[in-house]
């Protein structure tokens, strides 16, 4: 199966994302962000690209349309090699999607084909990923991908939440509710 399939993304050298917004102003540093995700780097320990990124479009719960406009280059980077994205490749798209819906916040028309066409492959990308070894946080973050491309945002926010601790207890308060 070809997980690779292009969709159409704002051009990172398109002079709209000085027009689009971010945590701190003008989104025109996000393309050079993602450029740098080509080669699938690590996102652990805040390191950079991922700390920028995060902290520029996904802020304290806050997304902006430079957000909208970035999901489709993490999910084509993603498509790329599911095998080696680390958890953060799920958790982006899902948690600007969780954030979308809960403050209710509208898709610039130009950019919400491409937003919401890569939403729509994080199931497959997920199964293509399928074949790695997952940890809890790889597990609860390719859970919530797919919840958020469904529409499921609170199954999705929740799913973030969950490790093997949080579902014990979840279970034993469901059974004694």
């Amino acid at each position: 199966m070809n997980y690779q399939k292009e969709v159409v993304l704002l051009s990172l050298e398109s002079s709209r994302w000085s027009e689009l917004q971010h945590a701190y102003g003008q989104a025109s540093d996000i393309p050079g962000l993602l450029k740098q995700l080509a080669e699938v780097p690590d996102s652990s320990d805040d390191k950079e690209p991922w700390f920028s990124l995060w902290s520029s479009l996904a802020h304290q719960g806050d997304v902006y349309t430079a957000s909208f406009a970035a999901v489709p280059h993490v999910v084509k980077v993603l498509a790329s090699s599911p095998l080696k994205a680390e958890f953060t490749y799920f958790q982006f798209p899902a948690w600007v999607e969780i954030c979308r819906k809960k403050n209710g916040i509208s898709v610039p028309e130009d950019i919400a084909p491409s937003y919401f066409n890569a939403l729509s492959r994080l199931p497959a990308l997920v199964a293509a990923a399928s074949a790695r070894e997952w940890d809890e946080t790889f597990l609860a973050c390719a859970l919530s991908a797919i919840a958020a491309s469904k529409g499921q945002v609170a199954v999705a926010e929740a799913a973030q939440e969950l490790s093997p601790k949080v579902a014990e207890e979840f279970m034993q308060w469901f059974f004694q509710r």
